[in-house]
């Protein structure tokens, strides 16, 4: 895992590493886009420090990875494919307190999240990751075989009709198991956050595979825990990822932006 133009700093055996070399806030190079595009296919998340961003200069980094995609929530007023999330002593919810994969509810969900922090609580506030690729290998040859082939309905007012009982979210439905379009390794694809039953089971039975799946893809294992410090930066492959938002912090200040690059289309597995 050897590049060019930055230095990557794995932080777990399976998943997670910290980048240096590299400022977000100027142009970069293709060969710093490739170098990023790599660790980002090495470690599933990666991670900056230092880093001073705006709406403007967070788009520009994640148009280099692709078209940006736009949130079921509302953008912001004049960069409306930039999600504001802001946590205070006024907060009802939080978003992401609860595993998940980015907007699993579309079609086509996001290709990867970049998050810029620029608020930290004086504690707390973490973000964890877990790999579905060690989620995967982790299942029994049994268990591989049985949910190959089978789909699930991911339903965005499960997880954004708190904030707005009243809106109008995405469904859509997704193979269990997929194949990473780059790596070609396979991933565990169902959350908490999104999956509401899976389609060729009576209710009872993906009621039972869900809760295995869900309680199996958040093992300790898995997980990489990121401890943010002001103008962190965290860009996630939401293919292969899930990740969870500890709300640790309340009644204190974490607030930040966010980007979602779009994806142009995940195969199922064969």
């Amino acid at each position: 895992m050897q590049y060019d133009t930055l230095t990557a700093e794995k932080l777990t055996p399976r998943i997670g590493a910290i980048i240096s070399g590299v400022d977000l806030s100027a142009p970069l190079t293709n060969a710093q886009v490739a170098d990023l595009g790599k660790a980002l296919a090495d470690h599933q998340v990666i991670f900056f420090r230092d880093q001073n961003l705006d709406p403007e200069s967070l788009k520009r980094v994640g148009l280099h990875f692709g078209p940006l995609a736009r949130h079921a929530l509302k953008g912001l007023p004049d960069h409306p494919e930039v999600r504001k999330l802001h946590a205070d002593e006024t907060s009802k919810h939080v978003a992401g307190e609860e595993w998940h994969s980015d907007m699993t509810c579309a079609e086509h969900p996001p290709m990867g999240s970049i998050l810029y922090l620029h608020t930290l609580p004086p504690l707390g506030g973490d973000t964890v990751f877990a790999s579905m690729y060690a989620a995967y290998d982790a299942l029994s040859d049994r268990m591989k075989t049985y949910l190959e082939g089978l789909t699930a309905t991911h339903d965005g007012k499960l997880a954004f009709g708190r904030f707005d009982p009243s809106g109008n979210y995405p469904v859509a439905v997704h193979p269990l198991i997929r194949v990473h379009p780059v790596t070609g390794r396979k991933v565990i694809f169902v959350n908490p956050g999104f999956t509401s039953h899976i389609n060729e089971l009576s209710k009872q039975e993906s009621d039972a595979i869900l809760h295995f799946l869900f309680q199996h893809c958040a093992n300790e294992y898995f997980q990489v825990r990121f401890r943010w410090e002001p103008h962190s930066v965290a860009f996630w492959d939401n293919r292969c990822t899930q990740h969870l938002a500890i709300w640790d912090y309340y009644p204190a200040v974490r607030s930040g932006f966010r980007v979602q690059i779009e994806d142009n289309g995940f195969p199922a597995a064969a």
